[in-house]
């Protein structure tokens, strides 16, 4: 699918330009904490006209026939390119945690770590994240690992979307 860079995006977010719109696909889990799991996302970047993207992610239980059967996972927040390609990113989760990332842009390829994770009283412990995103022959490719329930950080989702 054609991509054209929208005439009203700020100048600051060039570098993301390439996130752009909804990609759509489907993924894989798995932790120590629980079994290996395949899941269908959503994943929409827009933007206002501000130096800053929208991100909104939204997992599902895909059914044999490729339908979405029940909602799984949902985090929305704010992608905020610095200058030298450094970036900003922070995220909320409805099961009661938010987090800071930093990280940098580097062409079609973003890398970033967590910073701070806070979280209410009753979300489950989740102590650090390292994502991986990258533009690979027109997939938006990604990776997820994590360090949560006293577990080390290591690999816990990927995912390989195409351009909705």
């Amino acid at each position: 699918m054609a991509f054209e860079i929208p005439q009203d995006l700020h100048p600051d977010l060039m570098p993301l330009a390439w996130l752009l719109g909804r990609w759509e696909g489907r993924g894989h889990g798995d932790y120590p904490t629980i079994e290996k799991f395949e899941f269908g996302q959503q994943i929409d970047f827009s933007h206002n006209g501000k130096p800053y993207l929208h991100y909104v992610s939204q997992t599902y239980v895909v059914g044999e026939d490729g339908t979405k059967e029940r909602p799984l996972a949902v985090e929305t927040g704010f992608w905020r390119p610095k200058p030298d390609n450094k970036l900003e990113v922070v995220l909320a989760h409805p099961t009661g945690f938010a987090e800071v990332w930093y990280g940098e842009i580097d062409g079609a390829k973003v890398e970033m770590r967590t910073d701070v994770v806070a979280r209410t009283a009753t979300a489950k412990e989740v102590a650090a994240g390292h994502r991986l995103y990258g533009l690979v022959k027109g997939e938006l490719m990604w990776a997820y690992d994590m360090a949560a329930e006293g577990q080390p950080l290591q690999p816990h989702l990927w995912a390989t979307l195409i351009r909705a």
